[in-house]
């Protein structure tokens, strides 16, 4: 596993967020996102803006604990009535969140909800948090989504590691990732190297970068993959090939939520 470096990290928030605020444009901010159904792409947008506001206090504190919301500056966002200001405050805390973050270095010991204590964490997790909200807004919005290799390749790394986290952590539904003699393989056909395999023990499921033999492959390009892997496209895509056992694809994606 290759992390990005921080301030790879701190560039890649700013584009991913212009590239969010570009699938606002003429969209219906009124409409419901299909796979975030309890949110309007506008509640969307603000649920965004308001993480990365929160994450920057965070950093900007040195908080060692988490901040309440409520003491969060200029968190609730402007009307859905008014996109291209929705679209400039999202921008203006993401920027804020950034220059922030650079200002700390990856090593400031702050609070996180993980093992990792640092701002390094926080400058990984709004990345891939708004790669994979862009992708619910491109969705919603009608318009294409594609990611570079490495950040979507860095996007399932995270997510894997949230998970054996909330596994390790007793979260219920991660709980049930067990059960030896069974794996999954992520196979990217448009990538090198972009593969994964995901083994079942009987005290959870490990996993790595690897090309090998499992009870069910998921074969694709990389983007619709992650998107896959993150709930974010039906298995049954016909942009994806699922090859052997689909019910254990189906038993992961049903539990492996945060």
């Amino acid at each position: 596993m290759t992390l990005l470096g921080h301030d790879r990290y701190c560039d890649e928030l700013l584009r991913q967020t212009e590239l969010f605020g570009a699938a606002l444009a003429g969209a219906d901010l009124a409409a419901t996102v299909p796979t975030c159904p309890e949110w309007s792409l506008g509640e969307l947008t603000r649920h965004l803006g308001r993480a990365h506001r929160w994450a920057e206090a965070i950093v900007r504190k040195k908080a060692t604990e988490a901040v309440p919301p409520g003491q969060v500056p200029d968190s609730a966002g402007p009307a859905d009535e008014d996109p291209e200001a929705l679209g400039d405050w999202l921008a203006s805390g993401a920027a804020r969140l950034a220059a922030t973050l650079r200002a700390a270095g990856p090593d400031t010991v702050v609070w996180t909800w993980a093992a990792d204590q640092r701002a390094g964490f926080w400058a990984r997790r709004m990345v891939h948090e708004t790669v994979v909200h862009r992708a619910d807004a491109a969705l919603t919005a009608g318009v294409p989504f594609d990611v570079d290799a490495d950040v979507a390749a860095d996007t399932i790394d995270e997510w894997l590691e949230i998970l054996a986290f909330a596994q390790a952590s007793g979260d219920k539904d991660a709980a049930d990732l067990r059960g030896a003699g069974r794996s999954i393989h992520l196979h990217a056909t448009d990538a090198a190297g972009a593969e994964w395999l995901v083994e079942f023990g009987d005290d959870g499921f490990s996993w790595r970068r690897a090309h090998e033999k499992a009870t069910v492959a998921l074969r694709g390009p990389l983007t619709d993959v992650l998107q896959v892997f993150y709930r974010r496209l039906p298995a049954g895509s016909d942009r994806v090939e699922v090859l052997g056992d689909r019910e254990l694809l189906d038993f992961w994606l049903e539990r492996a939520s945060f």
